[in-house]
């Protein structure tokens, strides 16, 4: 089977993705929906902080352009952030493998609320309560926001083309936002029947939860919030439709 994807994620974030569809012999669109500003400041206070928390590969490279520091210990919410912290010389990196739910309990499980604040590098945008998570728990909380994550206004032409012949057989949801984004923007360029021809991918339930109104060709949700659970996923829909065509 020949599958063709569109890819959701922010241009920075797309390629790696985009590698991974080759290797499977998945073809891909990247068709980013959010398009990611740096805020422009000074470099984060650091004095007392004992961890940051990274909750995207976003806030990594956001904090990377305004900071040296690379030997403070970095709790990732999952393998992409953490791969992220990895690329741009952090040496101290815990994965939490999943969403900002484990990330706190990570915390709350290597880290003593009595040795320093925790600093988390975030967006506009957060999913989740990772601030309630861990203050509930004794620890001094302390959010910065270092991007922007913007929704695209309009899917380009090519995008709009390849759902209406047909072109691609599914998109690929990371996050709650971006599946809502992309509904609009389907509603937007009167392409929301359109669904019933795609399978959507998605990261978690939480992703899944913002589509499910609207009726796919199949809604596959990864086992666990992370790339490698997600790609799986895919996996297992070529394999289904491959068997099939094999029975046919």
């Amino acid at each position: 089977m020949c599958l063709r994807l569109m890819i959701t994620r922010p241009q920075e974030d797309a390629r790696q993705l985009a590698d991974e569809l080759e290797l499977l012999g998945v073809k891909y669109l990247i068709a980013p929906l959010l398009s990611i500003e740096v805020i422009k400041t000074k470099p984060p206070n650091l004095e007392g902080v004992q961890a940051l928390l990274l909750t995207s590969a976003n806030g990594v490279r956001a904090f990377a352009n305004l900071s040296k520091e690379r030997k403070i210990p970095i709790y990732a919410v999952g393998d992409a952030s953490a791969f992220a912290a990895h690329k741009v010389g952090f040496e101290n990196i815990e994965s939490a493998g999943g969403d900002v739910k484990t990330l706190a309990d990570l915390v709350c499980k290597k880290l003593d609320f009595k040795n320093g604040s925790l600093l988390h590098i975030a967006g506009s945008k957060m999913a989740g309560d990772l601030a309630g998570d861990l203050s509930q728990k004794g620890f001094n909380y302390r959010r910065l926001q270092l991007y922007h994550a913007k929704a695209v206004n309009d899917l380009t032409r090519e995008c709009i083309t390849a759902i209406k012949d047909s072109l691609v057989g599914g998109v690929v949801l990371y996050s709650p936002r971006t599946a809502k984004v992309f509904i609009n923007m389907l509603t937007k360029a009167n392409l929301a029947d359109f669904s019933k021809r795609l399978c959507a991918f998605c990261l978690s339930e939480a992703v899944a939860t913002q589509i499910a109104k609207y009726n796919w060709k199949m809604i596959m949700i990864a086992k666990r919030p992370d790339q490698a659970s997600l790609i799986s996923s895919i996996k297992e829909y070529v394999s289904i439709v491959d068997n099939v065509k094999l029975e046919r």
